[in-house]
């Protein structure tokens, strides 16, 4: 039998045989600590989730610290607003959700950027310092 002409079903993997639905056998034998595949894929995802927090974490105190000390930058990246999570994370599912969500996002980040460079260097460098200044010490804003 030519391979266009075996039924859908076995084309795409879900042939019914005896001894493929047999729970002992080597067929069925799912990657991972759990023989549950829903439960390998919620221990994946909240490895990855808890990975990704870490890096970014550690992404943006690398890039306060090379100018500021560490506890400021520490305290400017723990007091973000949830109005800044909720458009960060607005933004990153838009942009990861489509091309033209991609291109939609990276073109607002490429005019923010030529925004910023279009002020001179020391008005952008005060504004971006009193931006994680009143977010690492709100209760001096008062």
């Amino acid at each position: 039998m030519a391979e266009n002409d075996r039924p859908t079903d076995e084309l795409a993997g879900n042939s019914n045989t005896a001894a493929e639905n047999d729970s002992d056998g080597a067929d069925n034998h799912v990657p991972g600590p759990s023989p549950n595949p829903a439960t390998n894929l919620l221990i994946l995802d909240l490895i990855l989730r808890g990975v990704a927090r870490v890096s970014r974490i550690a992404a943006e105190r690398a890039l306060l610290g090379r100018r500021y000390d560490p506890e400021f930058s520490k305290r400017a990246i723990s007091n973000r607003s949830r109005l800044q999570t909720l458009a960060a994370y607005g933004a990153t599912r838009v942009a990861t959700r489509s091309v033209p969500g991609f291109a939609l996002v990276a073109t607002g980040l490429i005019a923010r950027t030529l925004f910023d460079r279009s002020q001179s260097m020391r008005k952008a460098r005060r504004k971006g310092d009193e931006a994680l200044r009143e977010r690492a010490y709100p209760e001096d804003q008062a």
